[in-house]
């Protein structure tokens, strides 16, 4: 392998709402003794939830898997109402890592519902996002996905509000949503877009770099939707060869001349790190930057208020104050290298 240089687009990686859902399940990990439970993937990246399997959390696809006042942790990705129902029912602690942009959607859902719309949302089949979402109104809700699933909506007299998945590919958007719009005419959208500004920015970033590279690597899982839709940006701007992998282990030993790398919103920067230096480009790296972020999602609330309550609990033990920063990581890949260093958890350690 000989890479001539190596393009990093920027911004890339993790984004505000995967660093609350990381750093949100990183302290129940350090409140609560294991196993912890989380509703689905906390985000859908291989490496973070090998992380968090390691040392006692346990991903379940139904609440019903989760023992009664076991401590509970629902994704980023957004989950039911009955989902949440079920889960604050086990008696345990709930904690709701929900990303904030999908809320709004949840939000816009409901209140469109409420008000007699019929909702046309378009996503991804069987995503967690999309099945959260849909079940806010399940009854008002039409589910597309492709074009043909456009042209096979009817005509009604009722309002139209057309929503959609934040982690889309903008491409992919825009088109279904001048293709529904031009087959039932008048639609509602938000003011402000469902889709992801992470997501936006990525798919932006390499939209930038594309016309240089030989290779794009994009850095992610396979069910993330947001780093698949990099991977269609990057073929859609003539990057012949783009290749996801999840880690340094899986890049091919035949690369050469230029190779672009991003990463999906739930891929850590030391991955990052780790294939440039797998790829030891002769003349070095090249960070070419098309937006800079600056959004920060504070935790969960009842996160906050468990943290608040456990610093006031050692403060009044300890007669002394404490810094209001105590419960805080400063950021989600601290978070994950300190769970790296924890004693790997099985079964058998758990008091019975």
């Amino acid at each position: 392998m000989r890479v001539e240089k190596v393009i990093l687009a920027s911004p890339r990686g993790f984004c505000a709402g995967v660093e609350k859902a990381i750093n949100a399940l990183a302290w129940m990990v350090r409140i609560f003794p294991p196993p912890i439970y989380c509703y689905h993937e906390i985000v859908h990246n291989k490496l973070v939830v090998e992380t968090f399997t390691r040392v006692g959390v346990i991903f379940v696809q139904d609440i019903a898997d989760v023992p009664k006042g076991s401590p509970i942790m629902l994704s980023a990705h957004g989950s039911a109402p009955g989902v949440i129902e079920d889960a604050r029912r086990q008696d345990g602690t709930v904690i709701d890592a929900v990303c904030p942009l999908v809320t709004k959607v949840h939000h816009e859902i409901r209140t469109r519902a409420k008000k007699g719309y019929r909702i046309v949302y378009i996503g991804h089949r069987g995503h967690e996002e999309a099945v959260g979402a849909i079940a806010e109104a399940p009854g008002s809700v039409d589910f597309v996905e492709t074009s043909a699933d456009v042209d096979a909506l009817a005509k009604d007299d009722r309002p139209i509000a057309l929503l959609a998945q934040t982690t889309l590919a903008v491409p992919e958007w825009s088109a279904l949503a001048d293709q529904a719009k031009e087959h039932l005419g008048e639609v509602w959208m938000p003011g402000r877009s469902d889709l992801c500004y992470a997501t936006t920015n990525r798919q932006a970033a390499v939209s930038a770099i594309a016309p240089r590279v030989d290779t794009l690597i994009v850095i992610g899982s396979e069910n993330s939707s947001n780093t698949r839709a990099l991977e269609r940006v990057a073929r859609s701007h003539g990057v012949a060869n783009v290749l996801r992998i999840n880690s340094e282990m899986e890049l091919p030993d035949d690369l050469t001349g230029i190779v672009g790398i991003t990463a999906g919103a739930s891929a850590a920067e030391d991955v990052v790190a780790r294939v440039v230096d797998r790829l030891a480009p002769v003349e070095g790296c090249e960070v070419v930057t098309s937006t800079v972020e600056e959004e920060f999602f504070p935790a969960p609330p009842e996160l906050r208020e468990l943290l608040s309550g456990l610093t006031a609990a050692a403060a009044l033990l300890l007669d002394k104050d404490l810094p209001p920063e105590v419960g805080r990581h400063d950021s989600a890949r601290d978070a994950l290298e300190d769970l790296t260093n924890e004693p790997a958890w099985s079964p058998e350690r758990s008091p019975t």
